[in-house]
């Protein structure tokens, strides 16, 4: 299981690298985040549980993903500008990655850790995006990489 982690830490790092650099990530890495990390989750636990976690986990995703867009609609804001595909992409490969409240604790932490590093980083220059699904990467490899040292039983207990 060591090595689907350290592969997985190596994709994460790839996109932090490429959206932090360009705004722009190869489309087939999101696909590999989700296979890999939902296999990791499929050595924890029974298939019908991560199966059960996936599901709420995407639930919760595509809910995310409503009220944003009604709330770039009510706001009258332009769609393109305010999210990106690969955010959206992002958002739903990741959910295949833990038990139902650790997906929500850090997902939303990942969130806060991507604004926090964003006002850091920005130096007071406007921006016109946010490279969000490489912040994410970089918290989530971090979760990863993290889990090689102590036991991650935790983060998938059901």
């Amino acid at each position: 299981m060591w090595y689907l982690k350290l592969i997985l830490v190596i994709v994460f790092a790839f996109v932090l690298y490429q959206d932090f650099k360009s705004r722009l990530v190869y489309w087939f890495l999101y696909p590999i985040i989700g296979v890999l990390a939902f296999a990791i989750q499929l050595q924890n636990l029974p298939v019908s549980i991560a199966l059960t976690n996936l599901g709420f986990n995407l639930l919760f995703v595509v809910l995310i993903l409503l009220v944003s867009t009604l709330y770039i609609k009510f706001r009258n804001l332009d769609f393109k500008n305010t999210i990106g595909i690969g955010d959206i992409l992002f958002f739903l490969f990741i959910a295949g990655t833990f038990s139902i409240v650790s997906f929500l604790v850090l997902f939303v932490f990942s969130l806060v850790f991507s604004l926090i590093l964003h006002i850091v980083l920005n130096n007071k220059k406007e921006q016109a995006t946010v490279p969000l699904a490489g912040y994410m990467s970089l918290f989530f490899g971090v979760v990863y990489a993290v889990s090689f040292c102590f036991n991650n039983a935790f983060l998938y207990a059901y």
